[in-house]
């Protein structure tokens, strides 16, 4: 059976997921980056192998896309077809899923994106990559500080009975609004409510500043699954929120359906390198380049003291050009 790979390197999680010839999801996968991009690809191929291996299925992989931060370290790791950015990925996975949708929500880890689509065509979008009032690290730690699961997190909020009125416009001073409104003898219930209340106004009045966000509107990233966020978008929206079966795994969704569109429609082989690639000793390095005013930081992959690529440089002038060491020390 041919399939389609879609690999989502992001700064919290890393997402794998095959799609058959038609688009139907064959497997996916959720694992945390924890930091190390390169070992969480490699672990990431090696699960997604053992999964088909576990369930008796026996795939070629036609095709590889990959996006999120980390898209360009992954795409030389793998072999990657196409590379495309998140606004894409996301856009094309709603589209897909939810036919005639006009907005995207979109809540990671580490940032929060906003895309206005009309007649099937990105029109618009907005991203917040400075603030981290409002994504899945956020909501985590606050779950962490109460001592509660993320699960039951999220669950509080909807028992919530008269939720208090938190600062959301800083993760800072939401945090130390929370514990105020705590040591004031407010029910949890309401400050969790209160907190996803916050967090859905700031989202909307910085990431939608200006925006017309017309329904079906799309709820999907990790975030998603937290029941409270849901809830606070419905009430502040007035609509219904859609959020897709494969909410979390959006990114490499879209990534795999370009993949699967860039190779039929080139009628191309793929250049994926095979599971085998868990085996290969990739390293990273970087440099500052001094040759101008810019002052690029360009970053090195290396396998087995080979370049495989660089990327960084405004120029190209190391883009462009590759070469084979034979000895590199990466202390």
């Amino acid at each position: 059976m041919k399939s389609y790979m879609g690999i989502d390197v992001g700064s919290v999680s890393t997402n794998i997921v095959l799609i058959d010839e038609k688009g139907k999801l064959i497997e996916k996968l959720y694992i945390r980056t924890n930091g190390q991009p390169i070992d969480a690809v490699k672990k990431g191929l090696k699960l997604i192998e053992e999964k088909i291996k576990a369930n008796g299925k026996s795939v070629e992989i036609a095709g590889v896309g990959t996006t999120g931060s980390g898209r360009k370290l992954a795409a030389v790791i793998v072999g990657a077809d196409v590379v495309k950015n998140e606004i894409t990925a996301h856009a094309v996975a709603a589209m897909n899923h939810v036919p005639g949708v006009q907005t995207v929500i979109e809540i990671g880890g580490q940032d929060s994106k906003l895309i206005i689509i009309r007649n099937g065509v990105v029109s618009d979008f907005a991203m917040n990559t400075v603030c981290a009032a409002g994504t899945g690290s956020f909501l985590d730690q606050q779950a962490a500080r109460l001592n509660l699961p993320i699960e039951k997190f999220s669950k509080l909020a909807l028992n919530a009975q008269a939720p208090v009125r938190i600062a959301g416009r800083c993760s800072v001073f939401a945090e130390s609004d929370m514990i105020h409104k705590q040591q004031m003898g407010h029910n949890l219930s309401d400050i969790i409510a209160g907190l996803c209340d916050a967090l859905v106004r700031n989202y909307l009045n910085n990431v939608g500043k200006g925006k017309e966000i017309l329904v079906p509107i799309v709820f999907q990233g990790g975030v998603a699954a937290n029941e409270g966020m849901r809830e606070a978008f419905r009430k502040a929206l007035n609509t219904e929120i859609i959020v897709p079966e494969n909410f979390d795994v959006m990114g490499a969704l879209g990534a795999a359906f370009l993949a699967r569109e860039a190779v039929v429609q080139n009628n191309q082989k793929t250049v994926f390198k095979g599971f085998d690639t868990v085996d290969h000793d990739f390293k990273v390095k970087g440099f500052e380049c001094s040759g101008c005013p810019n002052l690029c930081e360009v970053v090195e992959i290396y396998e087995n003291f080979q370049v495989l690529a660089r990327w960084g440089d405004r120029c190209g002038k190391w883009t462009e050009t590759h070469q084979e060491l034979k000895q590199v020390s990466f202390n």
